[in-house]
């Protein structure tokens, strides 16, 4: 069983500014961290688990990981500003994660907009950004990222579309490494967001598009919105669609996107 090493974890993350939380097992990690820091947990605490009961994604749909083969984890970003000010903050942190895999190993990472990380067109991995308190600020971002390290076939069935591990993308990598090399790269990427938004990060997610000119429909709250051809991203992270309309701009929400 690939459990963390938490002396590794502390050695790794030392002079990161980050307070990490190991647990055994949560409902959920965005859940359990939330709840923390409605009680005043500090700015940049990290919440690990070695499992997840009930992991949550977008749009209330169920995240699988499986015992000692994800890698699930929620960061507490504290912002001064309003949650206008947070639009795109889920694609900085997906350009963050891409490159921590990057340098893993894992060659060919792509992200599809707005908070999925893939692989050769599987999911390998998403985003799922949750905050509280005054529209005008400050605002408490809880930040919750899972990847997938091997999955079983229980798990797969469970996931019910396609998905992919970094067990089949790269020799063998312990969850310790890739939660650190996660961190180690999403806590710059929180700290420049904090300064700037997403304009900064905005070519990378570009460069890294998987469904860059393609044609897709858009969904929300079970009804079609949009289709046409995607242009790309704006530097607030809202989506450009070309359609018979001209080109539209979306922001995520709950908003799903499907290849037309």
């Amino acid at each position: 069983m690939d459990l963390y090493d938490r002396r590794l974890l502390s050695d790794r993350l030392r002079n990161s500014g980050l307070a990490l939380l190991l647990v055994d097992e949560c409902p959920s990690t965005n859940t359990e961290l939330a709840e923390r820091a409605r009680a005043g947990a500090a700015h940049r605490t990290v919440l690990a688990c070695e499992h997840q009961t009930a992991g949550r994604g977008r749009r209330g749909n169920e995240w699988v990981s499986a015992v000692g083969g994800s890698v699930t984890f929620s960061v507490l970003w504290r912002f001064a500003r309003g949650a206008a000010a947070l639009s795109g903050l889920g694609l900085a942190v997906a350009v963050g994660a891409a490159e921590a895999l990057e340098k893993l190993g894992v060659h060919g990472v792509t992200l599809k907009w707005p908070n999925d990380l893939l692989h050769e067109g599987s999911k390998l991995g998403g985003i799922l950004i949750e905050t509280a308190g005054d529209a005008a600020g400050p605002v408490a971002a809880i930040v919750g990222v899972g990847v997938n390290v091997r999955l079983g076939s229980e798990a797969r069935e469970r996931i019910g579309q396609p998905v992919t591990d970094l067990e089949a993308c790269v020799s063998t990598l312990s969850r310790t490494a890739v939660l650190a090399e996660l961190l180690e790269s999403i806590a710059p990427a929180l700290e420049l967001f904090s300064r700037e938004g997403f304009a900064p990060f905005r070519q990378a997610w570009l460069r890294r598009h998987a469904w860059q000119g393609r044609r897709v429909v858009l969904l929300g709250t079970g009804r079609r919105l949009a289709e046409g051809e995607v242009v790309g991203v704006g530097e607030d992270g809202a989506l450009e669609l070309a359609s018979e309309r001209g080109v539209e701009r979306f922001h995520s929400g709950e908003l799903s996107l499907r290849l037309g």
